[in-house]
């Protein structure tokens, strides 16, 4: 199991939760950071005396207080220790829903697991700090289908950019202006018809409006 472990948690009773956690599964060393600013020093000081730490636990969103901070959200703290720790296990305990985002996380930012704050988190907690251990990669039960559906189709920006002036109020048929305008291609009514076709297919819409309110929903757009 994990021998050393940090925290990076702004809400002092979420923190007591995972530290209680880590101590059920025998990890009794374990620091913790309110600030991202903070982990990222503790992780660097930790390389340096060549006791690096085995898995970071952190969430996305950090809540100002005044307090100047290089760093203010746990996407961009995962982003730094990325480029200082490329090997650091990584778990993000978050009350972050977006299927899109987690699936973003994974593929951008090479986390390792993703559990999301609810009823059950404790629990999640414990099954994916065990998974992540024996090199399994985890994501709470609940995301799971979200997540899956984002994946059933990875928008190209070509795509992004239909999807884009749908949602401002052009009409489908006035989308290739604006790409000839832009120097966007393929620029043909055609094309940009087949393309949405594809993706409603994909994701089973019957309807623009449906996959508009789909894509911002997901931040796709």
């Amino acid at each position: 199991m994990f021998e050393n472990v940090l925290i990076a948690e702004d809400h002092q009773s979420i923190k007591l939760t995972v530290e209680q956690t880590l101590n059920t599964l025998g990890i009794t060393v374990h620091n913790y950071a309110y600030y991202c600013d903070d982990a990222l020093l503790r992780l660097k000081t930790a390389l340096l005396e060549s006791n690096p730490y085995q898995l970071l636990i952190t969430d996305l969103s950090f809540d100002e207080d005044g307090r100047e901070q290089k760093i203010t959200t746990g996407r961009d703290l995962i982003e730094a220790v990325r480029k200082m720790q490329p090997a650091l296990k990584i778990l993000v305990f978050s009350a972050e829903s977006s299927g899109a985002v987690v699936h973003k996380l994974f593929e951008d930012q090479q986390i390792n697991g993703f559990v999301r704050k609810g009823r059950s988190d404790a629990i999640e907690l414990k099954d994916a700090i065990e998974a992540i251990f024996k090199g399994r990669k985890y994501i709470s039960p609940s995301l799971q289908q979200t997540v899956r559906t984002k994946n059933a189709h990875d928008f190209s920006n070509y795509e992004i950019a239909i999807i884009s002036q749908l949602a401002k109020g052009t009409l489908q048929k006035d989308i290739p202006a604006y790409f000839l305008e832009n120097n966007i291609k393929p620029a043909g009514l055609s094309s940009v018809e087949k393309r949405l076709n594809l993706i409603k297919e994909t994701l089973d819409f019957s309807k623009n409006e449906q996959l508009v309110a789909y894509c911002k929903d997901n931040k796709i757009i």
